[in-house]
């Protein structure tokens, strides 16, 4: 299912970076939202299999095609020319807090209404514990859509709102945004990865099923601690060498993870080196889109260019979450856990060269 949203996001990307250009944020977003939380409406009834590839499919459209392109350029032009690295992060410290808050809120919801031990709870019970998830988690998502459609004053100038076909060309023809959609796809493998944590907590480390979902909702919290720390200082030190830094954290957490000492009863170990890979991954996620300004673009072009890495940067939504699953089907225990992180190791490290290339050709 992941997959298939993938599928549809991919070209959704580009379609929508060009819809960017041309339309208000503040419309854009809010439709976005309204229409997304009906999808929700409609996975509260349980559908089938084949009806929640649709779903899917209908969210990939829904979150990328009418949302990703506006909010990332809503952001930079409220970011200017100085405060890129502060606004995305500020932005991505957000998007954290929601995001940990939503999974918290998640968590509560399904254990108060799963009345006892939830191992010999019945399917049925969890899953209309689970319909209670869903249905707060679309009214959140509804509302927020209102708002923003009622509150934000971001509005794209006409004069803006597209480029011409001369930029058009150059952009296309850019290095900088080849190797910013590759910054991007290599720091997006480790985000990936922290849809496994609570599935490592629960099968290696033999946390129950409560407290593996508490692990990968906590995690989310570094997710803003680690953006608001950055957006103190990425501007002054460089945006660039934060997500080299960025990078080179996640590589050490990689290969921890990757050796295999990880195990039950070394709780502290885990927890150590679980921080390490969310904090260098969250650092590079805070400030990725905040080197498009360090790349000469145009901001009548902010949307069509997001839309260029995006399609190169998020690629993992189609093969990621399939390959970790085959790696962890076909090994058992922690040896298929250990494939994933040596996947993760080498993209730290390719994401390294990336970023070190961005820097010398732009002079950073």
């Amino acid at each position: 299912m992941f997959s298939t949203y993938g599928f549809v996001a991919f070209f959704s990307y580009i379609l929508g970076g060009a819809l960017a250009d041309k339309y208000s944020p503040r419309r854009l977003l809010s439709y976005s939202l309204i229409l997304t939380s009906l999808g929700g409406v409609f996975m509260m009834t349980y559908p089938s299999y084949y009806s929640m590839q649709f779903l899917f499919a209908y969210w990939g459209f829904t979150t990328v095609y009418l949302f990703w392109a506006p909010m990332i350029k809503a952001t930079s032009i409220i970011g200017g020319l100085y405060k890129q690295g502060q606004t995305f992060s500020f932005l991505d410290a957000g998007r954290g807090i929601v995001a940990s808050s939503i999974g918290i809120i998640g968590v509560l919801i399904f254990s108060f209404v799963v009345v006892g031990d939830i191992s010999a709870s019945t399917i049925q019970e969890k899953q209309n514990a689970f319909r209670y998830v869903i249905g707060v988690s679309s009214f959140i998502v509804f509302m927020t859509g209102v708002y923003v459609f009622i509150s934000l004053n971001i509005e794209v100038k006409n004069d803006a709102r597209i480029g011409n076909l001369r930029d058009m060309k150059k952009l296309i023809k850019s290095k900088s945004i080849i190797l910013i959609g590759l910054i991007i796809l290599t720091a997006y493998m480790g985000y990936k990865i922290t849809d496994i944590y609570s599935l490592y907590a629960s099968e290696i480390m033999l946390f129950d099923q409560i407290e593996a979902a508490k692990i990968g909702a906590y995690q989310q919290y570094l997710r803003p601690l680690a953006c608001i720390s950055i957006a103190l200082f990425a501007d002054k030190s460089g945006n660039i060498n934060v997500i080299i830094g960025g990078f080179m954290i996640m590589l050490i957490g990689a290969i921890l993870f990757s050796s295999g000492i990880i195990v039950a009863g070394l709780n502290s170990l885990f927890i150590l080196s679980l921080i390490i890979v969310a904090v260098g991954t969250y650092s590079i996620r805070g400030l990725y889109f905040s080197i498009l300004k360090n790349g000469d673009i145009p901001i009548s072009l902010i949307g069509t260019a997001v839309g260029i890495v995006s399609i190169i940067g998020y690629t993992p939504d189609i093969f990621a979450t399939p390959l970790y699953g085959y790696l962890l089907d076909n090994y058992d225990g922690i040896r298929g856990h250990q494939f994933i992180y040596l996947i993760l190791v080498l993209s730290s490290l390719i994401g390294i060269f990336i970023s070190l290339k961005f820097k010398k050709i732009n002079n950073l």
